[in-house]
This record gives structure tokens, C-alpha cells and sequence, in this order.
């Protein structure tokens, strides 16, 4: 599945570990395990030390008053939120992504609907 296609989160059909509905009280609507191995390109600097050892999951939320705004969530092992950056679209959070991690593929909650402006 490429950056650009987005699966949907199913029964025994994404490998790794699932985020809870909710981080930081945003919706999550996108989430990525990141691959072993895989590490931040560099091209984004992050005030959190450790941050390319710490990160292992990146996701993509919604605060529910906050419309037009799509939050990359950079996540440890365990979901918890390290840092995140802000984005007017959720296909500009995704490229973020990229530009920070090489290819990755999000997987969609389910239920989670899309980003009618992307």
C-alpha cells in the first residue's frame, strides 16, 4: 500500500498496535507503525531529546473545536504523545510524514471519515 493510498483499520488486518480513539483529546483518524529501524530523516527538528529513538508511531487527529486543523502526533511505543505539528489539511499532515520519515503508509480508523479538503 503506498503513502497515497490509505487502508481501513479491520479485523486481523493491520500489523502492530492500534491507537486508542483518542490522543491528547484530538480524534485519531490516521495512524502509522513505524517500520523498525525507521528513523526520522532529519529534515524536521524537534525540541524532545531522544526523539528518534522515542518515536514509534505517528498519527493523525482532530481536536473536535478545532475545524481546518489536522495534528501530526509523533507517538511513543505506547501512545503517548512526544510533540506534534500543525496542518491545514490531513494530506498536508501525511506529507509531513514523509517529508520526516520516508514512505509511510496510514491505515484509517474506521469511522473516522476523510478530509473532504484534501
Amino acid at each position: 500500500m503506498g503513502a497515497a493510498e490509505v487502508g481501513f483499520v479491520g479485523e486481523n488486518r493491520v500489523m502492530g498496535t492500534t491507537p486508542p480513539t483518542r490522543l491528547d483529546g484530538a480524534r485519531v483518524t490516521m495512524f502509522v507503525n513505524l517500520a523498525p529501524g525507521q528513523l526520522p530523516t532529519g529534515a524536521t527538528r524537534h525540541s524532545v531529546n531522544d526523539f528518534a529513538e522515542l518515536v514509534a508511531h505517528l498519527a493523525i487527529a482532530r481536536y473536535d473545536e478545532a475545524e481546518g486543523e489536522f495534528y501530526l502526533f509523533y507517538c511513543t511505543g505506547g501512545w503517548a504523545v512526544l510533540t506534534d505539528t500543525c496542518h491545514p489539511t490531513e494530506a498536508e499532515a501525511v506529507a509531513q510524514a514523509e517529508f520526516e520519515f520516508g514512505r509511510v503508509a496510514f491505515v484509517r480508523m474506521a469511522g473516522s471519515g476523510g478530509d473532504p479538503e484534501a
